[in-house]
């Protein structure tokens, strides 16, 4: 396939894979390839598809993926190309990243003579429809969570659980999880999904739910970048809230033990066994303050009840305002600090995650330990924060094998996240967060047996467990079935079983 001859054919069979309009394919020799086709969101992970293209049809994605089939490429699908590890752009780490050991770099795909693979972006799939006697909506992979908000509302103010960032497409969102302030109360955004259209590596286009290609469907609600590319969704709905309450409240403390002690009170508050479902709660811990911040759907009154300022005291005036119009709920900047940092910019950035369920809490020597730390040591980088996410509540009804993701337990997750606008980075950086993450894992080891795919670390070993856990062998077992030649592959992807 390395001859020019071959190179010049592959070209041509993506070309008439895309109705033979050459505009909607991208190869690397065009001017300024990177920055109009690949336009990788995290820097620190240099990455080089072989070609990026444009599909209007699931037929024009089974013609692709038969070139792909033809030429020995690897493919991966994009839908708004937020991926923390450039997963979208089908991957290839071009150089090591720093700190990480040399049994973990990710080998070259070495196709054709050419780095990378081929890219499947889904922008032109942005179609919506709604049903309006079952308020069961259909939407396109390429629909961004904005959008997708807007059409929900104007349909008979329906609404879905999903992320705060609106410029995520649903693609890629509901296909690893997606979670959100609603998802205490209505469940991740992947359990919405009744249904999808998708197109397998054999290029065969199917329609999967839990009527009719059970497999396809487990597999693609979880994991779908490993099995196949979806080109249709079909999602419940609810009815939108009509009330909430919208808080922040911001610590300036002075000592790391007057820190730890915010955080064992949170960890104490979300831990109650009667918490209810309509609160969900953010903890996001920078150097020299902490937010706590969320949205409780229900009256003011009800929130009072609460009593948040009264165990959380802080001599900084807080933010609590009554919202009572669905859209402004999700629009008023909910997390905006984290939007602020990681949004849509593409910089150098690093994260890692650990879950944590009710029965493996984080022990108080441990937070203590976790803000000595970040008061001794240099983070290389101003712009770091670590969050606390409450989950539980819906998400948890589920049982852990009925889908693909498999973190049905968890109660709140821990991100570390660490950036550097000039440039990569450091191993300073590299170090103060790999610090932060063993201490925690280190105090509840089964934490670290818990990442969330969609804050994936290219250094983890052996992510796969991590991130599917005890899902991973029937998954294992169906990629043999499904994909046995890794077609679509990126390195912490489902692999072929053994």
């Amino acid at each position: 396939m390395g001859n020019t001859t071959s190179i010049a054919a592959g070209r041509d069979c993506l070309i008439s894979a895309v109705g033979g309009n050459a505009a909607y394919v991208a190869f690397q020799d065009q001017l300024l390839y990177q920055a109009t086709a690949v336009e990788p969101y995290n820097l620190n992970i240099p990455v080089t598809p072989a070609a990026v293209t444009y599909p209007q049809s699931a037929d024009e994605i089974a013609s692709v993926l038969k070139c792909a089939t033809e030429f020995d490429y690897k493919v991966q699908a994009r839908s708004g190309g937020h991926s923390f590890g450039n997963y979208g752009m089908a991957l290839m780490i071009l150089v090591e990243l720093p700190g990480m050991q040399s049994t973990d770099s990710v080998p070259s795909l070495g196709i054709g003579g050419q780095s990378g693979a081929i890219v499947i972006d889904m922008k032109h799939f942005s179609q919506f429809s709604m049903d309006e006697s079952t308020h069961v909506a259909t939407i396109g992979p390429g629909t961004s969570l904005g959008d997708l908000d807007i059409e929900l509302y104007n349909s008979g103010n329906r609404a879905m659980s999903h992320g705060i960032c609106p410029t995520i497409r649903t693609g890629g969102h509901l296909t690893i999880g997606g979670l959100g302030p609603t998802a205490r109360q209505w469940g991740l955004a992947l359990d919405h999904v009744e249904e999808v259209e998708v197109v397998l590596a054999n290029s065969s286009i199917v329609r999967a739910s839990d009527t009719q290609n059970q497999d396809i469907f487990f597999a693609i609600k979880g994991a779908a970048a490993s099995f196949g590319i979806v080109t249709e969704f079909k999602v419940r709905t609810e009815e939108a809230p009509g009330l909430a309450v919208q808080y922040s409240f911001t610590f300036n403390l002075g000592t790391p033990h007057e820190k730890a002690k915010l955080v064992k009170d949170w960890q104490a508050f979300i831990a109650q066994e009667n918490l209810t479902w309509q609160f969900y709660s953010n903890l996001i811990i920078f150097d020299g303050q902490i937010i706590l911040e969320g949205i409780f759907f229900g009256s003011k009154e009800q929130y009072d009840a609460l009593e948040l300022e009264k165990k959380f005291p802080t001599s900084e005036p807080g933010t609590v305002l009554v919202l009572t119009d669905w859209l402004g709920m999700i629009g008023h900047g909910l997390e905006d600090t984290i939007l602020r940092l990681v949004g849509d910019s593409p910089t150098w950035f690093y994260a890692k995650s650990l879950g944590f369920t009710p029965d493996t809490l984080v022990p108080d020597s441990a937070i203590e330990e976790f803000f000595d730390y970040i008061h001794k040591t240099n983070a290389g980088t101003l712009a770091w924060f670590v969050t606390l996410s409450l989950e539980g509540g819906a998400i948890n009804a589920v049982p852990e094998d009925a889908t693909a993701y498999g973190h049905r337990d968890v109660l709140f997750w821990v991100q570390v996240f660490v950036a550097n606008p000039l440039g990569p980075i450091s191993r300073t950086t590299y170090k103060f967060t790999d610090g932060l993450y063993d201490i925690l894992a280190q105090a509840v080891p089964e934490s670290a047996a818990r990442a969330y795919l969609g804050c994936p670390d290219p250094r983890m070993p052996d992510a796969q467990h991590a991130y599917w856990r005890s899902n991973l062998p029937r998954l294992e077992e169906l990629k043999e079935e499904l994909d046995p030649k890794d077609i679509f592959h990126n390195p912490q992807g489902v692999q072929v079983a053994s």
